[in-house]
């Protein structure tokens, strides 16, 4: 969404975290969410397929944690929609990498991410590789698809933060 956005100059720049693949770039394997098959309008995660696909890399107390706080039903035809490879991907995985006019843009992965690993993030930067638009990619070890609401968030955010500001952008004042 935010490469979206950020492509069609609806943002000043965008951070993507562990962002869906768009343009074509194929998912290693089916995703993760499919694996059982649909499930009816809703997708649905056991704590035990949460910690394996989401909260891999934290220990089993903490993925609990998470999983009680954060987990809820997803559309399954959202998730399906996104995840869609191949030479038509669905166009709300589509986004315009040439754009040379958007402002920066950081892809961000978990390098033991299991829902859209890290090689798909780097498949993902290579796109924008043509682009004179700033593009950056930073891939944090040891780390999964729970890396910004784990226990070390923070240091997700602390980067997300330094790299805004290296790159000039600031928050709006309230009066626009």
């Amino acid at each position: 969404i935010a490469q979206r956005l950020l492509g069609a100059g609806a943002g000043r720049a965008a951070v993507a975290l562990a962002p869906a693949p768009i343009n074509g770039v194929p998912l290693p394997a089916p995703p993760a969410w499919q694996e059982a098959g649909p499930q009816g309008p809703s997708a649905v995660l056991s704590p035990r397929r949460f910690r394996r696909l989401f909260a891999n890399t934290v220990g089993a107390e903490e993925s609990g944690r998470l999983f009680e706080r954060y987990v809820v039903p997803a559309p399954y035809r959202l998730l399906a929609d996104l995840g869609r490879t191949g030479p038509d991907p669905h166009p709300r995985a589509r986004a315009d990498t040439g754009n040379t006019a958007r402002g920066p843009l950081l892809l961000v992965s978990g390098q033991e991410d299991l829902l859209v690993p890290d090689a798909v993030t780097r498949a993902v930067y290579k796109l924008y590789g043509d682009s004179t638009a700033v593009t950056d990619l930073k891939q944090f070890a040891d780390r999964g698809h729970s890396l910004v609401v784990d226990s070390g968030w923070r240091q997700v955010a602390d980067h997300v933060l330094d790299w805004l500001h290296e790159r000039g952008v600031r928050a709006l004042s309230g009066d626009g």
